[in-house]
Formats: structure tokens, sequence, C-alpha cells
């Protein structure tokens, strides 16, 4: 396999010199998976157009609640995810964007006069910081200090993961969360088709193997993660097809909080309803592909379910009834959706 700096030396040279536009990928993978919400489609015609030509992203890692939040998004490229997230933080809010590739940064620094004037801000609430997504404690990010980290089809790029999401779940505050689209694949990647070049720059070389994304979560101390959504994704390329057609490979967008969970969904006895509260979900609120939670309806959930709705900033949209002092056994739950290996095996993106 290709060194941890030949590797960042390939896929800074694919972004910042071989890549001129999204128009220049050969496959999907670098591109929205899932439909963008309107209010966010209403943010991002908003934004510069040359932000928007040289970003390249796998889906819209972007959740609700995040009024006056500390938001950090990890390979910020050219800035089209900070500066909508510039937008919905609001002025009491900050953005934060990491990248290490001096030509997106380059055009996001660029543009930052222009969205605090499109935006009506009085002084940037968006700032970028050339660095590593691996060693945040470098860029000066301090302990529990982030309310949520966001990611768009870059993790994959990194050739040390594990230091990734340790870090992540270093500056996370306590109830902070993680909400990040990538691409996995349903096997692991063979070291050839990792170390080319176009590869991973178009996020296959470097993709999860869902079962081993799982195993680090776990070693960390994330016990429970939920998948929001997966996509397959296509290989238009015919060179690529013929070198990694043999590996399913799916966009997928997931969510983790830092959060003391439990490695199984338990059952408690626990009810939680949906106020109703968040303006831009007024009938419902997605968890994941398996609770959708309508509003006023009460839902019986499990322990982890439970915390992740009263122990975060989503507490405020919430009413969760019961607590953890008695126990009824496993809790009958499951992802109605889930990436499927060749050998049609599921890969469930939560502990239930």
């Amino acid at each position: 396999m290709m060194s941890e700096r030949l590797t960042r030396d390939a896929i800074k040279d694919y972004y910042g010199k071989v890549l001129q536009s999204k128009n220049d990928l050969k496959t999907s993978a670098c591109c929205p998976a899932d439909a963008m919400p309107e209010h966010l489609r209403r943010v991002l015609a908003e934004l510069h157009a040359e932000v928007k030509d040289k970003f390249y992203g796998c889906g819209s890692p972007i959740p609700p609640a995040l009024e006056g939040k500390t938001v950090l998004d990890l390979g910020s490229g050219s800035g089209r995810d900070c500066f909508i997230l510039s937008k919905l933080v609001g002025p009491r809010g900050r953005v934060i964007g990491v990248d290490m590739t001096e030509e997106q940064l380059e055009v996001a620094n660029r543009h930052i006069a222009y969205h605090t004037d499109r935006f009506g801000y009085r002084e940037p609430n968006v700032r970028f910081l050339r660095g590593y997504i691996e060693d945040l404690e470098s860029l000066g990010l301090e302990n529990d200090s982030i309310d949520v980290v966001v990611s768009n089809c870059v993790i994959n790029l990194s050739p040390d993961k594990r230091r990734v999401f340790s870090e992540i779940f270093r500056v996370l505050k306590p109830g902070g969360e993680l909400y990040f689209s990538d691409v996995f694949a349903d096997r692991r990647i063979p070291d050839g088709l990792a170390s080319d070049a176009v590869l991973l720059g178009e996020c296959l070389g470097g993709a999860f193997y869902i079962e081993d994304f799982r195993r680090l979560l776990a070693q960390l101390g994330c016990l429970d993660y939920r998948v929001v959504n997966t996509a397959r994704i296509t290989l238009n390329d015919p060179e690529i097809e013929r070198k990694a057609g043999m590996v399913g490979f799916y966009s997928m967008t997931t969510r983790a909080f830092k959060l003391e969970l439990e490695d199984r969904c338990e059952d408690y006895g626990q009810v939680a309803y949906y106020l109703g509260t968040l303006p831009e979900h007024p009938h419902a609120f997605v968890l994941d592909d398996h609770h959708v939670f309508k509003t006023g309806q009460p839902i019986l959930v499990c322990g982890n379910t439970a915390a992740m709705l009263a122990q975060t900033r989503y507490s405020d949209h919430f009413k969760v009834m019961g607590d953890t002092s008695t126990h009824y056994g496993l809790f009958d739950c499951g992802p109605k959706s889930a990436i499927q290996g060749t050998g049609g095996e599921s890969f469930s993106g939560a502990c239930c």
C-alpha cells in the first residue's frame, strides 16, 4: 500500500490539479446521493457559483437544530457545506472548515466576504484551517469544544481513519453529534485498488468495509451509530468498472453521538414523542433508516434511542418518558434498509 505521505500527495494532486470541476469525476461516488432538502436547496441557491462548482461531496450531511452551535466540517474543500452551515448556525454560531488542499482552501477563503455580506452578518462566522483531519489538536481545536462534526465524502480519503475518529470524539462536547456522508463497501478493498490514485481520488480506494467501520467505532467507545440513508454508487467509467466492479460501493449518511450507550438495543419501557418544533421538520423527524418520529405520535424506543433524543441538542424537541430503572430485555428493533453484500448478507447500521 502507499505510504501515508504518498496517499496524501496523490489526493492533494487529484483534488487540487486533476479535477477542475465536479464534471471531471468518473463515478457517482463524490456526487450527492440523497436529494438535498428544500430548505437547504434555498440556501445553496445563495452560494457563489465557483464554490458550488468546485465542491465534491457524496451526500447532504447537514443535520437540523444548528442555530447558535459550533460546527466543524472535516475536509471542507471549496467551502460549500461550510457556507450552508454559516446560514444555519446564524450570527451567534460558528463554523470551522479543515482541509489540506491549498487550491480548495484558496477558493473557500476568497468567498468568505461574499457570503458574510449575502447573509447580512456584521462579521464572518466561518473560518478555514489548513491541516489534516487526523490531527485537529495541532490546529488548536480543544477537547469538548464542538457541538456537531460533519464531513462530506472525505474521511474515506484518510490513510489513518482511527486517528480521525479518535479526534472527532475528542473534540465533540458530551452529547455532541457526528453526522457524515461517506463511501462504504461490502468487502475490504484489495491492496492494489486501495493504492490506485484514481480510485483514491474517486473516493473508492479508501472506502470503509462496513463491518470494520462498526468495529472501529466500538473500539473507540461508540457502541451504537445510526445509518440515515444509503444509495448504491454507479461506476460510470469502464476502466474503473473493470478494476473494481466486483465490489459493492455505497454512499451512506451516518450519525453517531458522544454518549454512554449500550452495544445492543435494550428495552426499558421508554416512550418518545416528537413535538414538531424543528422549523423545517414540522411533521416528522428522521433519526435513522428505521426511526421516523411523526409529530405527536408516541413511539416505544430502546434505551440508546431515548438517550440520543433526551441527552443531546434534540432534547428540546422531544418528550421522552421513562428511565432505565426497570429492564425488560432486548428491544425488538431493526433497520428497514441496509447494505446488501454480494452473498445477500445485510450490514446493519445500528446496534439494533
